[in-house]
Parts: C-alpha cells; structure tokens; sequence
C-alpha cells in the first residue's frame, strides 16, 4: 500500500499540523495473490472548508469484484507495485451486479464509479431479470389482454398489437423514471402514498373496469376526433387505442409494481446524493424498458402460437377477464387487511408472532425504536430491524419464505427482532424510514452489540433462506 504525501496545513484553534487532500486522490493497492471472493473497502473521511470549519465525519463502502482486479507482483524492498503513469482501466464486469443485485452497497458503488455506458447496460440487463420476479409478472396479464384483445367486432392485427404492446411498455418506462426520479425528489412519502389502501383499492376497481369489456359487457372507446389523430400518427391502423394502452402502462407501474428493490432502492440513494435527476431518471427508464422486454416478447409470442381467429378468442378473452378479476383481488387484498386489522383491534399490536419462536416488537415510532435499540445495546445483544407494510407484498414474502426457514429461524432467535410498521403514510412513518435513509419496505438492517449498525449487511427486497442465512452468519462472526 502507497499513500499520497497530501498537505500540510495548521488548522486553528487545535494549533496542530494537519495532512489534507485536494482536488483528485488516487491510492495505489498492491496483492500478492488474487482476491477470491472480492474486496470490501471502508473509506473513513471528514470534509473541510479552506476557513478552518469541518464537517461530520463520513464512511462510505465500496465493493470490488474480484473478475475485476489486477494483480501485480511487489518488487522487493518496495512498498508497492510500479504503475504506469496511465495504468490500465478496469473492466466492467456485469456479473458483479448480476449476483450481487441484492447488495444495496456494491450495486452503490457502480453507480458513483462506473461509465454510463456500462451503467445504462447494466440496468437494461437487471430489468429483464427483474420482470420474472412477483414485482413485475402481474404486468403480463393485463399486456396480455391489450394484445389478444378485440376492436369493433374483431381481432386487432398483429401490427396494431405491437404498437399497443410498445405504448404500453413506453408508458411504463416513462412513469417508473418519473416516480423514481419524483421519490427522490420529494421523498418516500409519494410511493407509500401510491401503496395506501385507498390507491390499491381504485386501481382494483379499474383493474374490475377492464375485465368487464372483455366479458363484452361494454366496449371501451377513445372520442373519435382522438381515436383519429392517434390513428394517423400510428400509420393510419385500425385497432385499440394506444393512448389508452400508454396510459395503463403508466398506471400499471405505480401499483401493480408496488416493490423497492436493491438497484432501485441504489438508483434513489444515488440520485439523492448526487443531484444527477437526468442520470437516474435514465437509469430508471432503461431498466424499465429492461422489465418490459420479457413481456412484449411473451404477450407477441402467444399471439404468434395461436391459431387462427375464431370461437376460442371469446373464451380466451373471457379467460384474461378472469385473471384480471384475479390480480384486482390480489392488489386489494393488502388493503383489505389493513381495514380488518384496524376493525378488529382497539390498540394497535406491540407484538407480532411468526413462528412459535420468532416474536417481532412492533414499533410505529422513533422514539419507540431507539428506546428498544438502547436497552439491547445496554445488554450487548444484536438487533435485527425489519420495515414492514401490510401493502408490501415483498415483506410478505420474506414472512412466509424466509424467516419460516428453520435455518433462518434458528440464527434469527439471537437477535432482538424489530419489527417498524409503516403501513400507515403518517408523520411517524415518515420518521422512521428517513432515520435510516430508506425509501419504503421491504429493508432489514442489523445492529451489533455495540449499537453500531451493519450498513454493508442491510437487505432491501425479497431474499432467499440462502442468502439471508449467510447474512446472519457473516453479522454473528464479527
């Protein structure tokens, strides 16, 4: 290891010489062997101004793949490999955000050093994977029905349906970018906003609204004058309205996609730290057109394996009908949870059990949760904090896959467990997700005996029994 020389400089009133840094910094690491299993870096740094005042201290961590590190022998008696005055780039290797899309802190660190090629790449790539996770499927039925669907008393051509499919895909992309760029903006209060029961509850009326016209209860029509101008600017086709196919993909995104996932819960700290909106808004649409593919792909291609029109269409539509039902009661559901629990209790629960040995305390407050991190601080007992929601789908999920797990559940019963309920879009909840910097659930963060919590071990969306045991493991071996 080389460290640069820096300045020197006295800095008042502690009348004590001071090394500082300006402008651009490089650190020179040298390794005698190859790096298996990657490098985490801690960087602990403090910030000053040339009149004397500095700011908090900081630590930021990054992650380095181990594809990705050169190796150089150390000449003897030097302290460090030599280096060329312009040394060679290291490469991108996409498989870092591929097996590490869950690991908020590395996904960061592409973001804050990686070119915008590899970038936008990158996420285009992470948004395919993403359309086959529960976020993103519930999408496919409702595509599906635009596609398959009817105009006038028959089948909308194959052309019309991949220019309705694209508007609908386009409509998706743009409003992801744009929440997540809003989210950013004026904080995590416009997406728990979107997942209250009350939105929940007017996209399953709309999602109940479209089922109805593939039943041929009604038919949905744009106004002629507008059915006309949108016609002309699609090459003059007959077919559905891609307007209309637009505008359900816009919706479709703020509620049928209800999670927080790693690269976007990255993408959002990422634009709140840097101010890039353009940046992020654009690695937000990628990623969403990214989500979108896999679904075109799908919806087209079952309209290429399909016969010939006839009898089977009207049964097919009924079927999509059906599904449509069945997605509007999946999507209220959560909502309708939220209404009974709050029917069926006087006071809200300060427990909540999901095993016979996994009992949560439940806190709606700050206050509430740093009285509890105290006391386990004061008996040297680790803590686990999970941010839950009866709307998320994703902590649900976690509940019922992964914590049921009996590995899990064995390596859960050390820690204190902490459960933060922010179903309600309150003040408080407000607070707590802001006390940590997190924009909605699902997030897990661990605290050791000390109080100190484990940034680089945080867990943001869904993980496997897998992943979140060695999560577990890799806290109890600090």
């Amino acid at each position: 290891f080389k460290s640069p020389e820096g300045l020197k400089s006295l800095m008042r009133p502690l009348e004590k010489k001071w090394r500082f840094f300006q402008n651009h910094l490089k650190w020179f690491f040298g390794f005698t062997q190859t790096p298996q299993s990657g490098i985490r870096l801690e960087i602990d740094l403090q910030g000053c101004a040339d009149g004397g005042i500095c700011y908090p201290p900081m630590t930021y961590q990054y992650f380095i793949a181990a594809p990705g590190v050169r190796v150089a022998p150390i000449p003897e008696g030097d302290a460090a490999p030599t280096r060329s005055s312009n040394p060679t780039p290291v490469p991108f290797d996409l498989s870092d955000l591929w097996s590490g899309r869950d690991d908020v802190a590395s996904i960061k660190s592409y973001l804050e050093n990686a070119k915008p090629f590899y970038l936008f790449t990158g996420f285009f790539i992470l948004g395919i994977a993403l359309a086959f996770t529960p976020c993103v499927l519930p999408m496919l039925p409702i595509l599906s029905s635009i596609v398959l669907g009817r105009q006038d008393g028959g089948p909308i051509s194959k052309t019309r349906s991949a220019y309705l499919a694209l508007a609908y895909i386009l409509g998706m992309a743009l409003l992801y970018a744009l929440a997540g760029v809003l989210t950013a903006a004026l904080g995590s209060g416009v997406q728990r906003a979107l997942q209250s029961p009350i939105a929940l509850i007017l996209f399953a009326l709309l999602l109940l609204f479209l089922a109805g016209s593939l039943f041929g209860l009604y038919e949905l029509k744009m106004p002629q004058a507008w059915q006309n101008k949108v016609d002309q600017l699609a090459g003059r086709q007959k077919g559905g309205s891609i307007a209309g196919a637009f505008s359900l993909g816009a919706i479709s995104t703020l509620v049928a996609s209800p999670c927080i996932t790693a690269p976007l819960a990255s993408v959002l700290g990422f634009v709140a730290q840097t101010g890039s909106m353009a940046l992020g808004g654009g690695l937000l649409f990628v990623m969403a057109l990214g989500m979108g593919l896999p679904l075109l792909l799908i919806a087209m291609g079952a309209r290429s394996f399909l016969p010939q029109t006839g009898v089977w269409m009207i049964w097919l539509q009924r079927g999509l009908g059906l599904v449509l039902i069945a997605l509007a009661i999946w999507i209220v559901w959560p909502a309708i949870s939220v209404v009974a629990d709050n029917q069926n209790q006087t006071s809200p629960r300060t427990e909540k059990r999901i095993s016979s040995d996994l009992v949560f305390q439940v806190v709606r407050s700050s206050e509430e949760l740093e009285r509890i991190l105290q006391r386990a601080k004061a008996e040297n007992k680790p803590v686990m904090l999970d941010y839950y929601a009866d709307w998320c789908i994703s902590c649900k999920e976690m509940e019922a896959i992964t914590f049921t797990n009996p590995e899990v559940a064995k390596a859960m019963s050390r820690f204190v467990l902490v459960q933060a309920d922010v179903t309600i879009n309150s003040q408080q909840s407000q607070a707590l997700l802001k006390q940590f910097s997190l924009y909605g659930p699902p997030a897990i963060l661990f605290f050791n005996g000390a109080g100190d919590e484990q940034k680089s071990l945080r867990v943001v969306g869904f993980m496997a029994p897998s992943r979140f045991l060695e999560r577990l493991q890799e806290l109890g071996a600090k």
